[in-house]
């Protein structure tokens, strides 16, 4: 019978997580109705060491089964300032008309802001509570912090079944970021 466990990582070795974000980046891919070309240069060092790295508070779950990575959720508090709002150069869709970055008209900036960044369990973990537990851990640390009133989570186009998951979870949807490539979805604190 196998032990599933769930540890914070301390000590800053998120490197376990590393398999299991480029299965992530490849989950998005294999969903995505847009430019799913994209998601060729996304994975672990692109996305989750690069946000890791930059933000000012970091928060990692890695679900174990007998000692073996097989899920886990990633979130960060981070400041928002005037320039972040633009949309980065690789985004799709930048001449769209009305097309939007990560962040809605109504940000102020500067202001801390908590993300549920990743949350992913493999096949066959899926079913079994697991991702709801992520989640209201993930959600635990991010309403800890007094300065952030406001939590985000992007989940990318095509996965609609994420899409309603968080929307059941009292998040709601704000604005399609780059023409849709993302789908923002947001909460403020309680």
């Amino acid at each position: 019978m196998s032990t599933i466990t769930i540890e914070v990582v301390t000590d800053g070795n998120i490197e376990p997580c590393r398999v299991l974000c480029d299965e992530l980046m490849a989950f998005q891919q294999s969903k995505a109705v847009m430019a799913p070309e994209l998601f060729d240069m996304m994975n672990f060092d692109t996305r989750m060491r690069r946000s890791y790295d930059h933000a000012l508070h970091t928060h990692v779950l890695i679900v174990k089964d007998d000692d073996v990575p097989v899920g886990y959720a990633f979130s960060t508090v981070s400041n928002v300032e005037q320039e972040d709002l633009g949309i980065p150069a690789w985004a799709p869709n930048q001449e769209q008309e009305g097309s939007k970055g990560f962040y809605p008209d109504w940000i102020e900036t500067p202001q801390q802001i908590g993300f549920l960044s990743n949350l992913y369990l493999r096949d066959g973990y899926r079913s079994m509570g697991l991702g709801s537990k992520l989640f209201n851990m993930s959600m635990t640390w991010l309403e800890s912090f007094p300065d952030v009133d406001l939590l985000f989570i992007y989940v990318s186009n095509g996965n609609e079944e994420a899409l309603d998951f968080y929307i059941k979870q009292g998040f709601t949807y704000s604005h399609d970021v780059f023409g849709g490539f993302i789908k923002a979805v947001y909460r403020k604190k309680k």
